[in-house]
This record gives C-alpha cells, sequence and structure tokens, in this order.
C-alpha cells in the first residue's frame, strides 16, 4: 500500500473526527488543524487500528511528525 492510498483511507475518518473539512496532505502537522488535540489523536488512532485492522505500539504514532509519516507508518504495519 502506497502513501498516497493510505491518505485516500484516512480522509473519511478525518471527515468524521473534524468539523471542518481538512485536505490531508503528507505535509500536514497537527499544529495547522485547530481541533487536533489530544483527545481527538486517541481517537484518530484508535479509528486508523479499527479501519486497517493493525494495532500501534506504545509511543509509535508520536513519533510521525506529519500526516506523511503517519501514513508510511500505517503501510509498514498493515503489511506485517
Amino acid at each position: 500500500m502506497t502513501q498516497f492510498e493510505v491518505i485516500a483511507r484516512l480522509q473519511p475518518i478525518f471527515d468524521d473526527l473534524f468539523m471542518e473539512k481538512v485536505n490531508l496532505t503528507p505535509e500536514l502537522t497537527a499544529d495547522e488543524v485547530e481541533e487536533w488535540d489530544s483527545l481527538v489523536q486517541i481517537s484518530l488512532v484508535m479509528m486508523v487500528e479499527q479501519k486497517f485492522k493493525i494495532r500501534f505500539r506504545v509511543g509509535e504514532v508520536q513519533t510521525t511528525k506529519n500526516v506523511g509519516e503517519f501514513a508510511d507508518l500505517i503501510a509498514r504495519r498493515a503489511t506485517n
């Protein structure tokens, strides 16, 4: 699965989580989205784990700096 494919599958999750439309790009960071706080982050991780049928290790998601790195992590997890 490519980064582009993962981001396309993430878009509906972001659409459900956020009141405003978030245009996902690989460079997008949480700091750029007003509503993206720690509680939303937890919900996001849970929804991603459920949709992609994966589990993240403790602290693993926090090492990603933007949506592109998060998508790369999802792709790696999904192929294991």
